[in-house]
Order: structure tokens, then sequence, then C-alpha cells
């Protein structure tokens, strides 16, 4: 059976992870979680990029090797992924054979096919950004420097002429355009689509696909004084990652069959066009299926400044997650802006809703109806109630739809919205029904009153694994809930069983001082 496959990009190992990498890996998992829970066979990819000549240069700073630098650095994300929560099914580095050995193999059979041949480069090279850049791209300045036309990197580019190897890059115009018309749903978010159709209609121009001034690569298998340049070798793992092998080569251990081809590459809009445009392209000249989507999130800025080395503005989710835990970060990642938007990371911002959402709505939600089944109840929940009886549950189950389609939609934002929005409904009905003073004149309706606040908390908890993992276990073990490694059915929410019992515990999110 075909798995949903799901990939981050290969993140570059010239610097420790920040938000911005943990935001797309965050992403991945929450839905890599989602189809899990609707019981899909999911396979999740991510790992690191680790050749290129600023690897070079950033080891050689360091004094150390640059595959130890790329150790070290792959080490930390890792780490990094294991914190917070992230689930996933590989990890793959272009430094290991598995890759390298095929990424020779494709390199080879393309050279073989003649949509590799061997040329002059002469033009401009960012070293920073590892792109090459023509003329027209990037044009003199008033002082005439030529500079990197990326607008986060603006580094001076280096004058390069050397002997490379070409990707007939510019064969696949038309078939690419022809693609973008055919599978409307490739380029995603739909707004994003315009810039690369435009982009692509008006022209593209060979690659060059290696480097004979860089050491530090997988070295052509035909010509050993060329190494494969980074972004050729690096994209190429979406394919050596599932065991993929090119034709007439040997065989071997293969996930090909069961992963090809990739359901949803998700990346940062910087990197979109080499993934909407060189990649398909290597694909279509390798006679391989193109992935289904090329999602594009945003870009966070930091207290309204966008985040960058110099002014040392880089979040570490560690600093994050030290004070408000995991669950946390994850949340506000995805309630703060619509995934594909750009957006700012603000300390007070997050304050704000952990006070506001998670304290006062959902965590006083959960303490006030725990606590109340403990009082008026003994800790006891009633058997499976008649259905007249729970006109909470029967409302929410409306909900799920929404929510599911809003998750397929990778729109966690409105996902989140439209949870809470059920939050704000149910302490609503606390506040409207008062079951400390119906209590006292009906203590049977106020029985049924708790168990539908209980079983529609169960679902809220349910939705929000994806999110928070950690949290909807605690919220489902506080409600009666033991078997919390697989989703809740709707029967299984209203099964309630009589004998179990709520655990009442300590505040989910104690507030915040201002």
């Amino acid at each position: 059976m075909k798995k949903f496959f799901i990939t981050t990009p290969l993140y570059y190992v010239n610097a420790a992870p920040h938000i911005g990498h943990a935001y797309t890996t965050i992403a991945a998992d929450i839905l890599a979680r989602h189809r899990r829970q609707k019981g899909e066979q999911v396979h999740f990819l991510t790992g690191t990029d680790e050749h290129g000549s600023k690897i070079e240069l950033v080891a050689q700073e360091a004094g150390v090797t640059p595959q130890a630098w790329a150790d070290r650095i792959a080490a930390e994300f890792a780490d990094l992924w294991k914190h917070l929560d992230i689930q996933y099914d590989d990890f793959i580095r272009t430094t290991q054979p598995r890759h390298s050995e095929r990424v020779q193999q494709v390199f080879a059979h393309l050279l073989e096919k003649g949509v590799v041949y061997k040329g002059m480069y002469q033009g401009y090279y960012c070293v920073s950004d590892e792109t090459y850049w023509t003329e027209t791209e990037a044009p003199p300045d008033e002082k005439g420097r030529r500079l990197c036309p990326n607008p986060d990197c603006r580094k001076e580019l280096k004058v390069t002429e050397e002997e490379s190897y070409f990707f007939k890059l510019s064969a696949y115009q038309e078939p690419l355009l022809q693609h973008y018309r055919d599978n409307p749903k490739f380029l995603q978010p739909a707004h994003r689509a315009k810039e690369i159709v435009n982009f692509v209609g008006e022209g593209l121009r060979d690659l060059a696909v290696s480097r004979t001034k860089v050491s530090w690569g997988i070295p052509l298998l035909s010509d050993p004084g060329h190494v494969v340049y980074v972004w050729f070798d690096a994209l190429l793992n979406y394919l050596t990652a599932t065991g993929y092998r090119p034709p007439g080569m040997a065989e071997g251990p293969s996930d090909y069959a069961a992963l090809w081809p990739a359901d949803v590459h998700l990346v940062g809009k910087e990197i979109y066009r080499f993934h909407t445009v060189i990649w398909p392209a290597m694909l279509m000249a390798l006679g391989v299926p193109l992935p289904q989507s090329v999602f594009a999130h945003g870009w966070w800025t930091v207290e309204g400044a966008k985040m960058s080395k110099s002014k040392g503005n880089f979040i570490d989710p560690r600093e994050i997650t030290r004070e408000y835990g995991v669950d946390v970060l994850r949340y506000f990642l995805f309630r703060e802006m619509p995934f594909g938007n750009d957006g700012d990371f603000s300390q007070q911002s997050l304050k704000k809703r952990y006070n506001a959402e998670l304290a006062n709505d959902l965590g006083n939600l959960v303490s006030r109806v725990t606590n109340m089944v403990d009082q008026y109840l003994g800790g006891a929940l009633p058997g499976k109630p008649p259905l007249d009886r729970v006109s909470l549950v029967k409302e929410l189950r409306e909900e799920t739809a929404g929510i599911e389609e809003a998750m397929e939609r990778l729109a966690f934002q409105d996902a989140l919205n439209r949870i809470f929005a059920v939050v704000g409904r149910l302490n609503l009905h606390v506040d409207q029904n008062k079951p400390w003073a119906l209590v006292k004149t009906d203590p049977e309706a106020v029985k049924w009153l708790l168990f539908d606040l209980v079983c529609s908390l169960r679902m809220v908890a349910g939705w929000l694994t994806p999110f928070m993992p950690v949290t909807s276990a605690k919220i489902h073990s506080m409600l009666g809930v033991r078997r919390v490694a697989e989703p809740l059915t709707p029967e299984e929410v209203l099964a309630g069983p009589s004998g179990d019992r709520i655990a009442k515990g300590p505040p989910l999110f104690p507030r915040k001082t201002p």
C-alpha cells in the first residue's frame, strides 16, 4: 500500500537550527500525526544538507574538517527534533553512502541520456546561497558591484569561470508549464503559483550542476575532478531516501514503490523555485512521477524585524520551551498566522495567547469540568447516556468534518480556530447551565450535563492531538480515557463505561504574570 509521504527540506548545516527550521518540521509532524490519526500509513522524511563551499568555509573557520562540522550540526538538528516531539520516520544526511552513491548513479544515468553535458560556466556565483546568477538577474548597483538578488543575502557575487557539467533545464520549460496547468494543486499555496509560472514562462537557461573549485561534495564517477552542485545533490534526497536507483543500476533494498511519489514537500518560500522548477525538471529527465504538491510557507520576523545573524535575533526554540513547554510552542506557531503567510514572532503575543486561550479558555475549562465531576459525582462517570441527554456531543460531531477539511488543506490556523471556537462554546454552556446551581434542584440532570461536557472535551483533546500531543494525552487521562495511543471513534467517546473515573490534576497551563 502506498504510504502518505511527507518531506521537509534538508536543512543546511552552516549553523545551528532556529525557529524557522522548527516551524517547517513541526508543520510536517502535525500533518503526519493527523494522517496517522486517520489510520493511514505515513512516512515522514527530514534530514540535513551537508556539502558545498559554504560548509568548507565555516568548518575551516571553526578549525575542524567539513565532516566533523557536519556531524556536529546534524546532531544538533536531530536532538532538537527529539526535544520538540517530532516523530519522523527517516533522517537522511547527504554525506551518507546511501545518498551519495545513488546521486552518482543518477548523474551517470542523466549523462548517458544526454540531458547532462560538459561545458564552460562563466558568470556570477553566490557562495552564501550556493546559487548561480546571470548578468540580467544581478545587474550592477550604483557602486558597480553585483550583489546577490536574494533580499535575505545581498552579499557580493563572485565572478566564476570554470569547467562544468550542465543540466538541460531549458528543455523542460513547456513540460513544466503544462504540468502546472494540468495539476493546479502542485503549486501550493495557490497565491504563490503565479510567481513560478511567470518565472518559467520567461524562459529557462541550462543549469551548471558540477563544480571543480569546490572539493567538499560528491565526486562524479566518470570525472572525479568535478563534484555535484550542492542543490542538484540535495534535491535528490527525496528519491535516494526511498532506495531509488536509475535504470541499469544494481538493485537493492528499496521502499520506492511504497513511497513515491511524495504527497507533499514542505519548504520555505526562499527555496520554492528550486523545488518547483529544477526538481520537477530533474524528475522529468529521469522519467519519474512528480510529487503531488510543493507547499511553501512564509517567513517569521521577530518583534517586527527580520531574523538575521547580524542582528542576533534568531529565536532558539529551546528558549521558548524552557518557559512555556513544547506543546505551547507548537500551538503558538500555528495559531498565530495562516500557514503559508509571513508572520511575526512576539513574546507579548505568545504570553497573551497562552494566558487567554490556553490557561483561561482550555485549561480552566478542563479544571472546572473535572472538579465538578469529582465534587458532584464522586469522580465517577455514568454509563453510556441516552442520545437525547448529550446535545453537545451530537452538535460537535458536525464540527469534525470542517476541522479535517482544514487539516487536509494544511490550513492549520483555520483548524485551530474551529477547535477553539468549540472550546468557547463549551465554556459558555457551563456558564449558561450553571451546574453548581442545578445540582441543588436536579442532580440527575447535572449527571448528564457533566457527562456531555466530558465527552465533548474528549473530542476536543482528539482534535488537538496533532498540535499538542502531550497536552491531549493529559486531558484524555484526566477525562477517564486510558487508551490514548490511538484516536477515539465517536462510539468510544460516548461509551463512558461505568467505573471510569475522573483524575483531577494540577492546572494544565498555570497563568503567566504580566
